[in-house]
Formats: structure tokens, sequence, C-alpha cells
């Protein structure tokens, strides 16, 4: 992609997505993910109304009067993109391609946790991790994630979350705050998502195109497989063709959505004609 081509789509993504996250999921963002807990700052002088189970007694004993200790909440967090480049996510129909949509939400919550002054690091995934960004803070940083959202081109198109999921626990030592963004058209993860969700605030995003959902009746009809490059001819005239196939993206939905819940993740799922605004307001507001 040319360079300045390149430059008007990041700028144009940032003024996007940037007034998205500063008047919209700021607040919501803050509320949502807190911090990881309480952590020991100072000691001081007990006062009246202190709570008792505060005392320091090792220091009460050295100064002979009571000292207790102060904690502060953890404000500090790390959030994750993990976000899946396979050949699937370049599908689209009337609206936008999947990719775009995942690359705005992607985008939004990068510029949310900024706000908060929270480090962002992104994974780019096929079948094998395609690019590690390190978590770190700034927007000069958030806008080479964007940067790479919109223009890096994977090695594979094929698909392999447990692969991304893997990496993730592998390189993320703390608690984190991960988004893990797909069609999740993928099987095979669930032992990783389990390990992921034990370790980290996990939530899944799937995003869709509605013309995925059923095929339309057009006859015969040559396919081609965007991870795999593979073609077949599909009788789309067939009832029996349409139904199975329905039936199979209707389990594939409801297998992600049973896996998340079972886990204890989080889980939306956004068409990329719909307001992922709203979505990600009411799944923050919900958590909240």
């Amino acid at each position: 992609m040319d360079t300045k081509v390149l430059l008007k789509k990041v700028r144009k993504i940032e003024i996007k997505t940037r007034r998205l996250s500063d008047h919209v999921f700021g607040g919501e963002y803050h509320s949502t993910f807190k911090g990881r807990g309480m952590t020991f700052s100072e000691v001081r002088q007990y006062q009246f109304g202190d709570d008792v189970r505060a005392i320091d007694w090792n220091v009460t004993a050295r100064y002979n009067e009571p000292f207790v200790k102060i904690f502060e909440e953890e404000r500090e967090l790390t959030l994750m993109l993990v976000v899946d480049v396979s050949g699937s996510e370049a599908f689209g129909t009337r609206f936008q391609f999947k990719r775009e949509t995942l690359t705005e939400i992607a985008a939004t919550l990068a510029f949310s946790a900024l706000q908060n002054n929270d480090k962002v690091g992104l994974v780019l995934f096929s079948d094998q991790v395609e690019l590690f960004i390190p978590p770190k803070k700034g927007r000069s940083h958030i806008l080479r994630i964007i940067r790479e959202l919109l223009e890096f081109k994977p090695l594979s198109q094929k698909t392999d979350i447990s692969s991304a999921l893997e990496f993730l626990s592998s390189v993320l030592k703390k608690k984190a705050i991960v988004f893990l963004l797909s069609d999740f058209m993928n099987e095979g993860y669930q032992k990783t998502l389990r390990i992921a969700a034990k370790k980290h605030d996990l939530t899944g995003i799937r995003v869709f195109d509605p013309m995925e959902k059923t095929l339309p009746n057009l006859g015969m009809v040559p396919m081609i497989d965007a991870e795999t490059g593979d073609m077949k001819w599909i009788n789309t005239f067939s009832k029996k063709v349409r139904r199975k196939y329905a039936a199979q993206y209707a389990a594939n939905v409801n297998s992600f959505e049973e896996l998340f819940k079972k886990n204890g993740a989080g889980h939306l799922s956004c068409g990329v004609e719909e307001s992922y605004v709203k979505k990600l307001l009411g799944y923050f507001k919900a958590r909240g």
C-alpha cells in the first residue's frame, strides 16, 4: 500500500475510533476493567477509625505504636488484542469486509485503553502467529498497531485459534484483558481457551457477514474456500444442501457461545452491518 494512502487510512480510523473511545467507551471501559486488585503502597500511623485488620504488626512492634498498611488499586492494566487475519476475514458482501470491522473494533478498544493509560499489545494470527507487538503505552504505539491491522499481509490463509491462545499464554505472564477477534470458523481450541480464560480476562468478539448464515438458491455455483483455495461446485438449488449448510453455521455459532460461557469468558457477536458501538456498550454495561 502506498505510504500516503496508508497514512490517510490510519488517520481516518484514528479520527473515527478515537472519537468513539473518548466520548462513549472511556468511562465504560474504565468501570468494566477497574484493575487487578489492591497493591501495598506504604505504612502510616494508626488513626481513629482505621480497620484493625490493616495493622502492620511488625512495624508496630518495632516502633512501639500502631501502624497500618495502606493499599491502593493497581490501576495499570494490559490490553491484548488477538486478531484473526486468515483468508475468511476477507469476506464481505454489501457493507464492508469482516477484516475492516475487526480493525475498527480493535482500534476503538486500543484508544479506550490509551485513555486509561494502559498498555496495549497485538497478536495477529492465521494458523500460526503472524505478528506480535509487545504491550506498550502511547499514541504512536497505538497508531503502529492500527497500521499493522490495516496493511498486514499474512503468510498463511488458514486459521488455528488454538495456536494463538497457546502463544498468548507463553508470552503473557501476568493477568491481562484479552479480546479475541475472529469469525470463529474453527474447531479444536477448547483446551487452550480454558487455560487462557483461567489466566486472563478473556472476551471473544465474533464478526460475521449476514450473507454467511444461509446459502442463496442460485443453482450450481462454483465456490472457493478462502483459506485453502479449493474450488467446489455446490448445488444451491437443493433444499437439503441449503438446510445442511444453515444447520452447520448455527451449530458453529452455538458452539462458540457455549464454549466461552462454560469457561467464564465474555462473548459477543457483531454483524458487519450492525453498530459495534451499541454491541460493545451493551457488553460493557452488562459486565459493569
